[in-house]
């Protein structure tokens, strides 16, 4: 068997033990929650479609940089829960977004807001805004199950942090985290709304604070650094580990909404157009503002009735004023910083787990979903 076949074959037994701990968790709160009606429990049976099956980025940095650091992998049981706690947090943040955001589709098919207007018989076309001619009592009702959903799933991921087998100052220490990464990722989701809403100006200094906030730390440093915390290594590892993540983080985010502006809707399955319609607050977006094209891009920004060849031509007007290549640029800045950190001599990240995050980086670059 080559290299590459037999880590394709590892990280499928992993994510097969993680899908396996996500079932366990999800399976025991969907029995339970039958008690209190169908309605209730429905919740529960949609997150489950929607969080089993997935990529796990997260988990499966977390486990991988753990077995990086410890190849006996004598806790990996324990690595395994807090990565799959981190899956139902990352799916958690994903709701409670959605709901702010107004958005039904994600991954090309209905989220849990969707889905559960679609059983209410009230889904519109798939580029058509979610407060289009729809009764407003259907729209709350699934708005409301959507961060319902997603609070039930903050207390399931604290349950599982709480509840791991090791000893009260490592716990404390992972519970802590747990709390700093909710607290940033709040944080971000704020600047990003008051970005978004003309509360807030929009440089671009604070939109590439609030993508750390609201992107870097929890699915590239909470990952790293509780792998860290598990495996019981110095600090300073820690702390080089949340630096890479940082940057590879941002590069994430860039790239996200660099496509969601840019790539192909049939490759990311999202609205091709959604970023636009809402007035998401973007580098793409701080860049053009700066150019004589705003003038032009100004009046479509941020309409709810944007039509699809209006939005080709503001796609095509970013473009053409340069920020496309501007964010292209801040992507690749942020990649190369990535790897100056992993190539510095006087760094302490060992070279198993730097070749864990390479290879993650790897995957990343060039995405174009």
């Amino acid at each position: 068997m080559t290299l590459m076949a037999n880590v394709v074959r590892t990280r499928s037994h992993l994510c097969s033990a993680i899908e396996g701990e996500l079932t366990g968790l999800i399976s025991t709160r969907s029995n339970s929650a039958r008690a209190y009606g169908p309605e209730f429990s429905r919740l529960w049976d949609i997150a489950g479609e929607n969080i089993l099956g997935g990529k796990f980025v997260r988990p499966l940095l977390l486990v991988e940089t753990y077995d990086a650091f410890d190849e006996h992998a004598r806790d990996r049981s324990t690595a395994i829960s807090i990565a799959a706690a981190i899956e139902l947090l990352h799916y958690a943040f994903l709701l409670h977004d959605d709901v702010i955001d107004g958005d039904l589709v994600r991954r090309g098919r209905p989220n849990l807001v969707g889905a559960l207007l679609a059983e209410a018989g009230q889904l519109p076309p798939m580029d058509q805004r979610p407060d289009a001619g729809r009764p407003d009592s259907a729209l709350h009702w699934a708005q409301t199950g959507g961060i319902l959903m997603g609070d039930m799933l903050l207390a399931a991921t604290h349950q599982a942090f709480a509840r791991v087998d090791l000893p009260h100052p490592l716990r404390i220490r992972l519970l802590d985290l747990l709390e700093h990464t909710i607290n940033e990722t709040v944080a971000g989701e704020q600047l990003d709304v008051g970005l978004g809403d003309g509360i807030i100006a929009p440089e671009l200094e604070t939109i590439l604070t609030m993508c750390g906030y609201k992107t870097a730390t929890y699915t590239f440093e909470l990952p790293l650094r509780a792998a860290a915390t598990l495996a019981g290594v110095d600090p300073s590892v820690e702390s080089a580990l949340a630096t890479a993540g940082r940057h590879l983080g941002l590069a994430f985010q860039l790239q996200d909404d660099f496509l969601s502006t840019f790539g192909d809707p049939r490759r990311h399955g999202k609205d091709p157009f959604s970023d636009l319609r809402e007035g998401k607050q973007t580098a793409i977006i701080a860049y053009a503002r700066k150019t004589s094209a705003w003038a032009e891009i100004e009046p479509w920004f941020g309409r709810p009735d944007l039509c699809t060849q209006d939005g080709e031509n503001v796609r095509r007007q970013l473009s053409e004023c340069g920020a496309e290549t501007f964010v292209q640029g801040h992507i690749d800045q942020q990649t190369r910083a990535f790897h100056d950190v992993l190539a510095d001599t006087a760094n302490p990240i060992p070279d198993k787990v730097r070749n864990v995050l390479l290879d993650l980086a790897a995957q990343l670059e060039g995405r174009q979903s």
